[in-house]
């Protein structure tokens, strides 16, 4: 018998917290239904990360109560379905807003500097890299962040100490907030494609691309484009075009609308991509501080108390 099906690695600290708890836990070698279903059948609890929980899994958990989200996105997680069958979703915003914070600085550097062209130069010894190298400084450039939760106000202090300007467009944000930031309020996205020299995005996808072939279109010659939040906001085609004709200077990406990548997606083809395969909250502090807050979240809602 299973109390809590934990379906992508968290935390052993947070494992022995719900063990403490007298719950039974089975943490999934994969998050493939098949193996999972003899566990969810008796299972009061999920704790899910990038997965997310479909309504096929929730089919085959008739006893669940909860499922905790390892981190903020609950995008992939059914939750028409939860709602219909009374079942809580609780996740854990913020626990890991410094390390998708720091990823998204170290990328807006990685793709100014050229740095994984640089490293295979190195690699083979082509000493001529250096005089072809043509890498910007970011400071004095203006970052413009598209959404204000708590990823986009970790990465504020951080580009201004390299001395960006930054802008934000939010509906979350009240002008005084912005202002105690020293964030300028952006009046709408096609201002800031067009101003911004880093365009990071920290919104929530929704049914089309909030970064389509015009607006990307709109970007500043040589800009630079990060994603750690959702694959869903950019058009990955568009964006691979971009980077083909030289229009944009470089990309990071954490995140993509398909994870991993298929062999055909043109992104894999596009010069000056950086791709970092959804690690951004993949940093230890991060883990250990979300795996405690979700297993907490799901102890809460089991009307347990944490020991």
């Amino acid at each position: 018998m299973t109390d809590v099906v934990v379906v992508q690695p968290i935390a052993c600290s947070a494992v022995d917290l719900l063990a403490r708890a007298g719950l039974r836990v089975h943490s999934a070698p994969a998050p493939e239904l098949a193996a999972m279903r003899p566990h969810l059948a008796s299972a009061r609890a999920v704790i899910t990360r990038n997965h997310g929980f479909s309504a096929a899994e929730l089919a085959a958990a008739p006893r669940l109560e909860v499922i905790g989200v390892h981190g903020t996105g609950m995008d992939r997680v059914d939750r028409a379905e939860a709602g219909r069958r009374g079942v809580a979703v609780v996740n854990t915003p913020g626990t890991n807003a410094r390390a998708v914070a720091e990823l998204a600085l170290g990328l807006m550097l990685v793709c100014a500097r050229g740095l994984v062209a640089a490293d295979a130069a190195a690699r083979v010894a082509d000493a001529g890299w250096r005089e072809r190298a043509s890498g910007i400084e970011l400071g004095d450039r203006r970052l413009g962040l598209v959404g204000f939760g708590h990823v986009a106000r970790a990465l504020v202090p951080m580009a201004r100490g390299l001395g960006m300007e930054v802008a934000a467009l939010t509906g979350h944000a009240t002008a005084a907030e912005l202002e105690a930031a020293g964030v300028a309020p952006a009046p709408d996205l096609d201002t800031l494609c067009a101003e911004a020299d880093v365009v990071s995005l920290h919104a929530v996808p929704g049914p089309r691309p909030l970064l389509d072939a015009a607006r990307i279109a709109r970007m500043r010659p040589g800009a630079i484009l990060v994603n750690t939040a959702r694959g869903a906001l950019v058009d990955e085609a568009a964006l691979a075009a971009a980077l083909a004709s030289g229009h944009l200077r470089a990309a990071g990406l954490d995140v993509t609308v398909t994870e991993p990548l298929p062999p055909d997606s043109p992104l894999l083809g596009a010069p000056g991509l950086v791709l970092t395969g959804h690690i951004g909250g993949a940093a230890e502090e991060a883990i250990e501080r979300t795996g405690q807050a979700v297993a907490r979240k799901v102890l809460a809602a089991l009307g347990l108390a944490a020991r």
